[in-house]
Parts: C-alpha cells; structure tokens; sequence
C-alpha cells in the first residue's frame, strides 16, 4: 500500500505472523503493519493516534490495527531492556525486517500480494525449519523463550528448531543472557507455550539448548530421576511429565490444567537418592516445590491452587477404589468438590493424564475419574437442609452430616465392587 504525505510516499506492508500463517493456511487473527518513508508527524496528520511509547506505533484510524514506523535496534545494555531503537523516514524494509527473530517472521508483504523475502523465510518454511534471521537474535534472551514458544506450535506440522539456532542459544545461555529474564516475560511465554498444541515441545527445546536448567530448574531436575517400572515403564520421571503433559494437552485446551500436569511430580526431583526408585512422600514435598515456583513466577492464585491439590491428591485419586468412605469424604472435602465442581473435574483430568502419560498405556482406561465424579454425586446428593428441619445446628449439624454422607459412600463403594 501506498500513501502520499507532503513530499514522501509512504509505503505500507504486512509483516511478521500474518503472512506466516497465510502462507502455511493458517487462520489470521492479527494483523501487523510497517510503515516505510514516514515520520511520527505525518502519521499524525493523516489520521493515525499515536501509542508506543519505546518506539512509534500507531493505531489506524479506522481498523484500529497497529501501524509501527519502520525502525532498526542496537544493543546497549544486557538483558533485553538495553536496545537502543532508531526510527525514521531513511529506515528501509529490509533493515527494519533484519531485527526480527526468525526468517519465517521476516516475510513482508505488499498490497499488491507479492511477498518480500530478504532471509530466505519461504525456504525455510517449506524445509519445516525454524532459524534465526542474524546474530543480533543473541541480543535478546526472551527470544530463546519464543523460539520454544513457535516449536511447541508448529511441531504438529514437522517444524524444528535449526541446528544452529539450537546452537546460538545454547551460547546464549552459557553467556547468562537467559539469567537476565524476568518472571513477567517468563509466565508470559510460558502461558502462552502451554496453550499450543504440543506444549511439551517448549520443555524439550529449551532443555536442549540449556535454557530449562537456568529458568525452570524444578523441572529440569526431573530428567534422570527414576521410577519404578512396574508402575511407570519409561521409568524417567522427566520422561513421564512431558508425557503426562502431551496427556493433558489431548484431554483439554486449558492452559491451567496443563501447567498442573506439568508440575504434579515436582517433588521427585528432590527424593533422597537411596530411596530411589520409590518416591515416598513426593506429594507435600512436590506442593512445597510448587508454591515457590509459583511465588517466583507470580503465577496466578487459581493455577497455584489447583496445581497444588493435583501435588497433594494425584495418588489418592489413583488409588480411590481403595479408600474407606470416610477417606474418600475427606478427599472430596479438601478438593473442594462440593462447591467446585468444574474445577473437581478437571483435576481429575490431570489425574487421568498422568496415569496415561506412561510408556505403553496411553490409550488405558481410567475408571478412577468416573468413581470420583459418582462419589461427589452421592456425597453431594444428602442434603443439609432435612437436617436443618431437624432442628439440629453448629456441631451436632455437622457431625450428623457427615455420618450420612460417610453412610452414602460407603453404600456406593460396595455398590461399584459388586458391579466390577
């Protein structure tokens, strides 16, 4: 697109996500332009409002789309907050595309369809490569993040991460640049990876390049650590969570409930070695181990919450057929079932992920969710209010409600084993 303004024609392209994902026919949701030949000024003047405040970009008057001035970066500080931009009518296309991540994010196109290709972004795209465009990719640690990021997304349809991609950030880490990353851009990514269709992907590529030991050490620690085989057959505790999280990813599209598959058997990586392989305890250990990630991270209440209960009770829901009723009461209780029922059921997906994230029965049933959910049906089923009518309250109300509740449990337990 061209447009005229005063003595410069400014010249409009598409860039970045939008022409990737239309060339792989992916649906567009945003759209991101650079404007090339124009200054803040003239912008103003035909109309656009005015809103980056790092660098100029503007929002169209109409559309509302996000317009940036075509703009080049250089490094001034480590970390990723020390980059000096530089924005003005002389910033050609081509230097404004040579500051972005990866060649399939430096394609451009103009308004009459033609696609701009400086980095060799459409090879890469039909090779199912992922590459950084320069060396200036090492300037900024939060793209180590991103590149795990776009391999969680696009693993699907056979993209890797380049050899020399996985290299340079593997210098990078080694450099401490990803010790320079903050916890906000840290949840960020991390949010936004466990809502893409292989999320494991993420933990794999940054466990490749180096990068899971700095940022998510908790994690990183889990590979090596052994289980039992007669009860986990990949027998790599690390191994069992990207599986238990590519579970978890088949059975919801919920980026909490993945992030609670994802750390269940945090406390694994700290059993006693000579205990091993028995893992004695991993629970409370693991809900500790979760409380301090998510302090560090400034992980949302409602993640840390559920993620701790899914720690805590992931093996009282395996072994739930087993429990005496009264057990099985005081589990219910603690998960909040009765109050919560929607978040009840999706910890009881987490727990069916993990028992299908397991070499050799990922396709297994999993009766356990099912007995659950019938046993908050049951217990939930006798009512406080007869009991009110009784005329009993405080202490006595809720010592008679439990034993009705118990009763109930206890007839739906021998109801199940008869049934089996």
């Amino acid at each position: 697109m061209v447009a005229t303004s005063g003595s410069n024609r400014l010249e409009i392209y598409l860039v970045g996500g939008a022409v990737r994902d239309r060339l792989l026919g992916r649906e567009v949701n945003e759209r991101d332009w650079v404007v090339v030949g124009a200054s803040p000024e003239e912008m103003k003047a035909l109309g656009y409002r005015q809103v980056g405040k790092d660098f100029p970009v503007f929002l169209h008057p109409q559309t509302h789309e996000e317009y940036a001035l075509a703009r080049t970066e250089r490094k001034t500080a480590p970390g990723y907050h020390g980059f000096e931009v530089h924005a003005a009518p002389d910033v050609t296309l081509e230097q404004d595309l040579a500051r972005r991540d990866l060649t399939i994010n430096a394609l451009a196109q103009d308004s009459a369809g033609n696609i701009i290709d400086y980095y060799h972004g459409l090879d890469d795209l039909e090779k199912r490569l992922l590459r950084h465009v320069s060396p200036a990719f090492a300037e900024d640690p939060v793209r180590i993040l991103r590149v795990a990021r776009f391999a969680a997304r696009y693993a699907h349809l056979g993209f890797r991460v380049a050899d020399e991609t996985v290299e340079l950030m593997r210098r990078m880490v080694e450099n401490g640049e990803a010790d320079a990353l903050v916890a906000e851009r840290i949840w960020q990514e991390l949010e936004k990876a466990l809502g893409e269709p292989s999320p494991a992907v993420f933990f794999e590529v940054l466990r490749e390049c180096g990068a899971l030991e700095v940022i998510f050490p908790e994690i990183d620690r889990l590979f090596g650590v052994p289980q039992p085989p007669q009860y986990h057959p990949e027998v790599d505790t690390g191994v069992h969570t990207m599986m238990v999280l590519s579970q978890a990813a088949q059975l919801s599209p919920s980026p909490m409930l993945r992030f609670a598959a994802l750390t269940h058997d945090l406390g694994k990586g700290t059993t006693p070695k000579e205990i091993l392989p028995s893992h004695r305890g991993h629970e409370e250990r693991g809900a500790r181990i979760i409380e301090r990630l998510c302090r560090r991270l400034r992980a949302p209440k409602a993640w840390r919450e559920m993620a701790v209960l899914v720690a805590k009770y992931h093996t009282h829901v395996h072994r739930s057929r087993e429990l005496k009723p009264s057990t099985l009461l005081r589990t219910l209780e603690t998960l909040d079932a009765f109050r919560r029922p929607e978040r009840f059921a999706d910890i009881l997906l987490v727990c069916e992920a993990d028992a299908r994230g397991r070499k050799g029965l990922e396709n297994r049933a999993y009766p356990q969710r099912q007995y659950m959910l019938g046993a908050q049906r049951v217990a939930a089923a006798v009512e406080v209010g007869p009991l009110l009518q009784q005329g009993l309250k405080g202490k006595t109300l809720a010592t008679e409600l439990e034993r009705q509740r118990i009763a109930a449990l206890a007839a739906y337990k021998r109801e199940a084993a008869s049934v089996t």
